[in-house]
């Protein structure tokens, strides 16, 4: 065994060089199958993606930074997605997300509690206080009542006169005191009504965030997915007119050895703002993954759905993207999918990435609709 062949096997991961002990390996063609089966670099960035997406955003600040710094290196070099330190990294990252997050909502729900704690200790102060009171007043009612003013009436009235003075003083301080610490209390709820409305600001914060990309802004795929849900409702319904678009960024690997990964960034999330000023209401724009992009456009003319394809490359052909000092062109690829055309949505999907492909094997820098026509 050669020492250029040892430095192949060197390079192998456990899994790998069981196969070449089972299957007997000992020379470099023999080896090509086994490293065909290797993941593509580009599969591997995609995959590193979507994983970091499913961790962030996390309620518990301090899980997202500690969530970027390690992404960071994976996006510098995405085989260490493949190391065990890593994965077991990536794993407890997976478990303290859940154990902080948890924790910081049980911490945050607690505010609840108490205001619910408080205003029953307030409320049934009060309502002892208040008994207290009329349980005099009605034993003040029956003396008088029993009163035969033949008899004694004066003096019985002159006593009772007394004792009503004093009932009524002594309801005047309990209703005070009430008064009082209803105000300090309605002062407290006031504040736990604020952090309430602060948790609850922040949990629909979050929420809206989870379903965004974190770089550009837009749906992420799980939620762009959830939102095609309602679309396809309402096209069953209505019969709404809707196209699927496929969008990749060219060269965008060239890209980012080139300028690097923070410019690589910068030139998705300008990417992501183009597309989604674009859009109208009704239309829908996500993160597919790594530089791919998808969009649902409705239309009712195709006229409108090619305004719209013809807009976005001029808006990107004719513009430089700004990264410091530096001004990149960049071009992309688009396939074009009518959902009419197909069973299904799924299939629609699938024909558009189709296209796309086709656009990109045929030289990039082009938008292929399902009837020929290209942009």
């Amino acid at each position: 065994m050669n020492e250029i062949f040892k430095g192949f096997l060197s390079q192998l991961n456990d899994e790998e060089n069981l196969k070449v002990v089972s299957q007997n390996i000992n020379t470099p063609e023999k080896l090509i199958p086994l490293l065909l089966k290797r993941v593509h670099p580009k599969n591997v960035h995609i995959l590193a993606s979507i994983i970091k997406q499913s961790l962030l955003p996390s309620i518990c600040e301090e899980t997202n930074d500690e969530i970027d710094k390690l992404f960071t290196k994976i996006e510098e070099d995405a085989n260490l997605l493949f190391d065990k330190n890593i994965q077991e990294k990536i794993k407890e990252f997976i478990t303290k997300r859940f154990e902080r997050d948890k924790q910081v909502v049980i911490e945050k729900t607690s505010d609840i509690s108490k205001l619910v704690v408080l205003m029953e200790e307030y409320l049934n102060e009060a309502i002892s206080s208040n008994g207290s009171g009329t349980k005099n007043v009605l034993n003040i009612r029956e003396k008088i009542e029993a009163i035969n003013i033949n008899e004694n009436g004066l003096e019985a009235l002159s006593k009772l006169q007394n004792e009503l003075i004093n009932a009524a003083s002594l309801i005047e301080k309990e209703m005070s005191s009430v008064t009082d610490k209803l105000e300090t209390g309605k002062t407290k709820v006031q504040e736990l009504e604020e952090k309430v409305k602060t948790l609850e600001e922040e949990l629909n914060k979050t929420k809206i965030e989870n379903m965004k990309d974190h770089l550009t802004g837009l749906l992420t795929r799980k939620a762009f997915g959830d939102e095609v849900k309602k679309i396809e409702s309402s096209y069953k319904r209505l019969n709404t007119q809707y196209a699927v678009v496929f969008f990749d960024l060219d060269h965008f690997k060239k890209l980012n050895d080139t300028y690097g990964h923070e410019c690589g960034d910068v030139v998705l999330s300008t990417f992501g703002k183009i597309l989604n000023k674009s859009i109208r209401d009704l239309d829908i724009v996500g993160r597919y993954g790594g530089e791919e992009f998808i969009a649902i456009i409705h239309f009712n003319l195709n006229r409108e759905l090619l305004q719209f394809l013809k807009r976005i490359k001029s808006i990107v052909v004719e513009n430089s993207f700004l990264y410091k000092d530096k001004k990149i062109k960049v071009t992309f690829s688009a396939g074009v999918a009518i959902r009419s055309s197909y069973d299904t949505y799924e299939n629609t999907v699938q024909k558009a990435d189709m296209l796309l492909y086709k656009a990109k094997e045929n030289g990039r820098n082009k938008i292929i609709l399902e009837n020929g026509m290209e942009i």
